[in-house]
C-alpha cells in the first residue's frame, strides 16, 4: 500500500491472522532478564544471578562476540555451582561448559590460523550449541537447587503461629473484659484427644522423614520434633474447647464480665479497618518498599477521626449521652469533664488533632524514605550540609530545650536536674562530632568520635533509670504507712524510666531526626491531656493509637524495609571498640526508637488508671496487633516465596517484623512486671 493509505475492514482482519513479517511475542523468564541485559550493555553479569542470557538478542552479533558473550555467561553459572553444591564435578551442566571451554579453544585456534573453511562456520556452531545447552543444563539445576525449600517445617511453622493467633482471638472477650482472665483449659491436655493428635502428628512427622525428604526437623535432635508435635497437639484440643465455649448458646448470649458495655464508633471501625487492611496489603512488594505512605494515611485518618470526636464532645453531645466506662473514669483529666464551658480546655481539644497534622505533613519532609523518592533531596540533607550548621546548631538547642520541657513536668528534682545535664551533653557528643558548633569553638574545629561525652550522657541515663527503677520496687513492696501514695510513686517510677530512655534516644538520633522526637513528646502529652482523657477512651483504644503513632515514627525517622537505612554507625556511640551486646542494643532502640517510646508512655499513661485490668488490656492489645500483621505476613510470603522480590523486598520485611515482634514481646513482658498488684489502689 502507498503511504498514508488506509487499510479496509477486511484487510484488518486478514492482517491479525495471518501477520506477514510478525513472529509470535516470546516468553521468557524473569530470571533469564539479569544476564540479558547486563551483557547487552556490556556489563558483568550479577554473581548470583542464575538465568542465562537469550540468544535471541544475539543473533545479530559475528560468530565470535556470540561465543564471548555465551562464555562469560556460563563461566558465572559455572561459579555459582561450585560456591553452592559440592559434588559440582559431577553436575551434568558443569561437564557440558567443559566441553564447550575445550572445542572453542580449539575454534579460536583455528581462527587464529586463518581458516576460512565451512569447517570453521560449522565447529563455530557445534560450539554455539554446546554453549546453550550447559546454559540450560546449569540455570536448570541452580534454579531447583536454590529455589527448594524445606517445606515440612515451614508447614509447622505456620501451623504454630496459626494456632497461637486463633488461641489470642478466642480469648478476646475474656482478656479484655473487667478482670481480664482467660479460663484456658489446660487439662484437655491429659485427655484422649491429646494423645490421639499428637500421635496422628508423631506418624506424620516419621512417614515425612522417612521418605526422601531431608528436612530441618528431621535432621535435628529428637527432642526439637517432640517438643513440637507436643505443642501442637496441645493447642489443637486448647483451641477446640474454647471453640465449642463459645458456641455455646449458655455462654454466648451471657453477660459480658465489664461493667461497661461494648460499643462501636466511628473511631472502632477506623482502628480495625486499618489494622487488617494494613495486613492484608503485605503481600504486594510495591505496598513493602512503600508501605510509610500507608502509615501516614492511617496516621491522618486517626487525626480527623479524633476531631470528629471532639467536636461531637463539644459541640453535639451532652456528658450524660458520652458512654463513660467506669474502668476509665479516673484517667488523667485537665479539667472538669462536666464544665464544657472551660474555653482554654475545649481550644486545647479542637486544635491537638489538626496541629498534629500539620506536624505529620511537616515531617514527611524531613527524610525521603521509600523506594520511588529515596533518591531526592530532602530537608535532613539541606540542614546536615556544612553551610546550614548554623542552622542545625539552633534547632538541635530548641529541640533539646523542648525535650527538658515535656519530659521535666513528673520527675523529681534530682531527675529534673540529671536530664538537664544529659540533654547539655548530648548537644556537646554531636559539637564533638562535627554536627553542630558551639558559640566559644573555632569555625574548623577537629572532630573526635566524642566518647567521653557520650559516656557522660550515659552517666545520667543510667541514673534516671536507677531511680526510677528503686520507685517502682518500692511502691510493689513497700508499706503504704511509710511510702505514702503508692500510686504516685508507681506513676513517677514509671516516668523517670521513661525519661530515660528519652535521654537515651535523644543521643542515639540523627541530630536533624531531633525534630521527630519532640514531636512524638509533643503529641503524647497533648493527645494524653486534651483527647484521650477528655473523651474516656478506653485501654484497647488508646493502645491501638499509640502502636499507629509509634510506627508511624519509626518511618518519619528515615527508616524503610530495607537493610540499608539502618544506621549501624550508633552501635559504636561511647565505645571504643566494638562490643556485640552492646551495638545490637543500641543499634535496636535507635531503629525503633518510634514504638519503643511510645509503647514506654502507654505504660505511664495507664499507669494513672484506678482499673486493675487497663494495664492487661493494653498488653493483650499490644500482642495482638503484633501478631497479627506477622502471622498474616508469613502466610502470603509463603505463597510467594518464588516471587521475583522474594530476597530483596519480602526477606528484609520478615526480619523487620521479627525484630518488631520481639521488641513488642519484651514490652509486654514489662507491662506484666509492672501491672499494679491487689490493694494497692486502695490508698
Amino acid at each position: 500500500m502507498e503511504k498514508g493509505e488506509r487499510y479496509t475492514s477486511k484487510e484488518m482482519v486478514e492482517l491479525q491472522e495471518n501477520p506477514e513479517g510478525m513472529q509470535p511475542p516470546l516468553v521468557v523468564e524473569q530470571v533469564d532478564l539479569a544476564p540479558s541485559l547486563a551483557l547487552g550493555l556490556g556489563l558483568p553479569v550479577p554473581r548470583s544471578s542464575v538465568g542465562r542470557v537469550l540468544p535471541q538478542i544475539l543473533e545479530e552479533l559475528p560468530l565470535r562476540d556470540q561465543l564471548r558473550l555465551l562464555h562469560q555467561n556460563a563461566l558465572q553459572l559455572s561459579r555459582l555451582v561450585q560456591d553452592t553444591n559440592q559434588d559440582y564435578e559431577k553436575d551434568v551442566g558443569w561437564e557440558q561448559f567443559r566441553v564447550a571451554v575445550r572445542s572453542h579453544s580449539s575454534w579460536l585456534k583455528l581462527v587464529q590460523e586463518g581458516n576460512t573453511s565451512e569447517v570453521l562456520l560449522n565447529m563455530g556452531q557445534k560450539v554455539l550449541k554446546q554453549y546453550l545447552q550447559a546454559l540450560v543444563s546449569m540455570s536448570e539445576a541452580l534454579s531447583r537447587q536454590l529455589g527448594r525449600y524445606d517445606m515440612y517445617s515451614v508447614v509447622v511453622g505456620l501451623l504454630l503461629v496459626l494456632q497461637l493467633l486463633v488461641l489470642l482471638l478466642l480469648s478476646l472477650p475474656e482478656s479484655l473484659s473487667g478482670a481480664a482472665l482467660v479460663d484456658v483449659p489446660l487439662q484437655c491436655v491429659l485427655s484422649l484427644g491429646f494423645f490421639l493428635s499428637s500421635l496422628l502428628l508423631g506418624a506424620v512427622h516419621v512417614c515425612v522423614c522417612t521418605s526422601s525428604h531431608m528436612g530441618f526437623l528431621c535432621s535435628v535432635h529428637w527432642s526439637l520434633p517432640l517438643s513440637a508435635i507436643g505443642l501442637m497437639g496441645a493447642l489443637c484440643c486448647v483451641n477446640a474447647v474454647m471453640t465449642l465455649r463459645r458456641l455455646r448458646p449458655a455462654e454466648r448470649h451471657a453477660k459480658p464480665l465489664s461493667s461497661g458495655a461494648w460499643s462501636f464508633s466511628e473511631l472502632d471501625l477506623v482502628l480495625l479497618c486499618g489494622t487488617l487492611g494494613h495486613a492484608l496489603l503485605l503481600g504486594s512488594s510495591s505496598f513493602v518498599e512503600e508501605e510509610h505512605q500507608i502509615w501516614y494515611f492511617l496516621l491522618n485518618t486517626l487525626c480527623l477521626a479524633l476531631f470528629q470526636d471532639v467536636c461531637r464532645r463539644y459541640f453535639r453531645e451532652r456528658p450524660e449521652s458520652l458512654g463513660l466506662a467506669s474502668c476509665n473514669a479516673d484517667l488523667p483529666n485537665p479539667g472538669d469533664p462536666r464544665d464544657f464551658g472551660v474555653s482554654a480546655e475545649r481550644g486545647l481539644a479542637l486544635a491537638t488533632p489538626p496541629f498534629t497534622l500539620i506536624c505529620c505533613r511537616l515531617l514527611r519532609a524531613l527524610n525521603q524514605t521509600g523506594i520511588q523518592w529515596a533518591h531526592l533531596p530532602d530537608l535532613g540533607h539541606w540542614l546536615n550540609s556544612s553551610e546550614h550548621q548554623g542552622v542545625l546548631s539552633l534547632l538541635s538547642a530548641l529541640c533539646l530545650a523542648l525535650i527538658f520541657f515535656l519530659v521535666q513536668r513528673k520527675c523529681s528534682v534530682v531527675s529534673k536536674v540529671a536530664l538537664a545535664l544529659g540533654l547539655m551533653g548530648v548537644y556537646c557528643y554531636r559539637a564533638a562530632i562535627g554536627n553542630v558548633s558551639l558559640p566559644w569553638h573555632r569555625a574548623h574545629r577537629h572532630a573526635s568520635k566524642g566518647t567521653v561525652e557520650a559516656r557522660f550522657v550515659y552517666v545520667f541515663v543510667l541514673g534516671l533509670l536507677f531511680s526510677g527503677t528503686r520507685d517502682l520496687l518500692r511502691s510493689q513492696f513497700g508499706s503504704l504507712r511509710a511510702q505514702g501514695s503508692l500510686r504516685a510513686l508507681r506513676s513517677r517510677g514509671l516516668w523517670e524510666v521513661y525519661a530515660g530512655l528519652v535521654l537515651t534516644v535523644a543521643l542515639l538520633l540523627r541530630a536533624h531526626n531531633l525534630p521527630v522526637l519532640c514531636w512524638s513528646l509533643l503529641t503524647q502529652t497533648l493527645m494524653s491531656q486534651c483527647v484521650w482523657s477528655a473523651l474516656k477512651y478506653d485501654a484497647a483504644q488508646v493502645t491501638i493509637m499509640h502502636a499507629w503513632f509509634g510506627q508511624a515514627a519509626f518511618y518519619y525517622q528515615g527508616n524503610s524495609n530495607n537493610i540499608g537505612t539502618v544506621d549501624i554507625s550508633v552501635g559504636f556511640v561511647g565505645l571504643d571498640r566494638y562490643m556485640e551486646a552492646p551495638a545490637v542494643l543500641l543499634t535496636a532502640l535507635s531503629t525503633y526508637a518510634g514504638p519503643v517510646l511510645w509503647g514506654a508512655h502507654l505504660l505511664c499513661y495507664l499507669s494513672y488508671s484506678r482499673c486493675p485490668s487497663a494495664v492487661s488490656h493494653a498488653s493483650f492489645c499490644l500482642g495482638l496487633l503484633r501478631s497479627i500483621p506477622c502471622v498474616v505476613f508469613m502466610v502470603l510470603i509463603t505463597v510467594l516465596r518464588y516471587h521475583l522480590f522474594i530476597w530483596s523486598v519480602f526477606s528484609p520485611k520478615l526480619l523487620y517484623e521479627a525484630i518488631h515482634l520481639l521488641i513488642t514481646a519484651g514490652l509486654v513482658l514489662v507491662y506484666s512486671a509492672t501491672e499494679t498488684r491487689p490493694g494497692l489502689d486502695e490508698d
